[in-house]
């Protein structure tokens, strides 16, 4: 028994050294390359994995499910805490229909394309459109640390990312329950459960996130204080497991407790001392469950499945980038008379839109979970993160400088 635990150890702790050596290394090359590093990544697990059989960790295992858990919850509560809510006045109509309409016009057009090309049945296309309906703010924020883009479209995507991730993970578990229970749904008791899922997630996170941060960056009850980013890793894995104990949204928790953080100033509490200290550290964090995430989602590609459903697959995700994106953002933008959106704003979101960490995660929960079409959903998830992250991160500069949107003196004071 005790050989068996140490073999468990021994493979955990070489797994861990092994991928962060590799992530570092083609995180270099990224650099380098001047590519988004997730995409560097996968490439990296395809090696090592499909290639090299160096990496062999499976789906279903625990340690892969928990550190997509881990990661999902820690990417997605550094996600809220980047938002600034005082910078959404002008356009957060358009965030607030971008993250939830906007999910479910994704999820309805990538459902009809992926029944109607890969004959999967109704549900779980749904199921495959709610995994991908969402844009990805660990890809999205380092690229626009590169490209300057004016400060209302970078403000609107990278929140319409934070938001929205959170909105699919709740839309994808609704799926699953659905399909798991095998019970008949209606649309009036799916939006009933959809919105307590969400809201029970928003009044967990609210409160586990109001608590920490007020013991942390109270001046003077800041017990805290000194263990800010402690406090704050607490804060982010603690939400999701209060939320998932109270069978709400554990993902729309953790989204919100970070919210809260992020945005400590509106509860006059102060932690600009620790901002610092905590954003390396929280970047830091990041980039490992990055590196985590994406090798082992490359190292467990079945190319054998992709290249059998390869034509079928990309016609899905050409729906997704031209048709579902497009809808969308004209869905969510036109409404929105205050916010002012040129039509080269418009057409500059038509084209951001990468797909990443969240849908990766999630396609390996569901593999896990030993859904059926688990592996088709995985193939096509892997073709769309991929494909989204080269060809839309990777032109990202090259569209703005198109479309004239850099950030600009006038741009940074309006």
């Amino acid at each position: 028994m005790q050989t068996d635990v140490n073999e468990m150890i021994h493979h955990v702790l070489f797994l861990l050294i092994f991928i962060l050596g590799i992530g570092m290394l083609f995180g270099r090359l990224s650099g380098w390359l001047k590519l988004p590093d997730v995409a560097l990544f996968l490439v990296a697990g395809m090696i090592v994995g499909q290639g090299l059989h160096l990496v062999t960790e499976t789906s279903s295992s625990f340690t892969n499910q928990f550190i997509l858990t881990l990661g999902s919850a820690l990417i997605l509560f550094d996600g809220g805490r980047n938002i600034r809510l005082s910078g959404l006045k002008k356009v957060w109509l358009t965030v607030s229909l971008l993250s939830v309409p906007g999910v479910l016009i994704t999820c309805a057009v990538v459902a009809f394309a992926a029944h109607w090309f890969l004959g999967l049945p109704m549900m779980y296309a749904v199921l495959l459109g709610a995994i991908i309906a969402s844009t990805d703010p660990a890809t999205l924020i380092p690229v626009f640390k590169q490209v300057r883009i004016r400060t209302k479209v970078r403000e609107t995507v990278e929140s319409e990312s934070a938001f929205n991730d959170a909105t699919a993970s709740i839309l994808t578990f609704t799926v699953i329950a659905v399909i798991v229970g095998g019970q008949t749904v209606s649309l009036a008791s799916g939006v009933i459960d959809f919105l307590k899922t969400a809201v029970g997630g928003i009044l967990v996170g609210a409160v586990v996130g109001f608590v920490l941060a007020y013991i942390t960056g109270h001046l003077k009850l800041g017990l805290l204080r000194d263990y800010a980013t402690i406090s704050l890793v607490v804060t982010a894995i603690g939400a999701y497991w209060l939320g998932d104990m109270l069978h709400v949204s554990g993902f729309m928790a953790t989204f919100t407790a970070g919210l809260i953080w992020g945005n400590v100033d509106l509860f006059k509490l102060n932690l600009n001392d620790k901002r610092n200290e905590m954003g390396h550290f929280t970047e830091n964090i990041t980039v490992i469950m990055r590196m985590l995430i994406f090798i082992m989602l490359g190292s467990q590609v079945n190319f054998q499945l992709i290249l059998a459903n390869l034509w079928p697959s990309l016609a899905v995700i050409a729906v997704f980038m031209l048709v579902a994106r497009p809808l969308t953002v004209l869905a969510c933008t036109l409404p929105d008379r205050k916010a002012g959106w040129t039509r080269n704003e418009i057409v500059f979101m038509f084209w951001v839109r990468e797909t990443g960490v969240i849908p990766a995660a999630l396609s390996g929960l569901i593999a896990g979970l030993g859904i059926k079409y688990a592996d088709v959903i995985a193939s096509v998830t892997f073709l769309a993160v991929l494909l989204t992250i080269l060809v839309q991160a990777g032109t990202t500069a090259y569209v703005a400088k198109k479309l004239g949107i850099e950030e600009t003196d006038e741009s940074v004071h309006q």
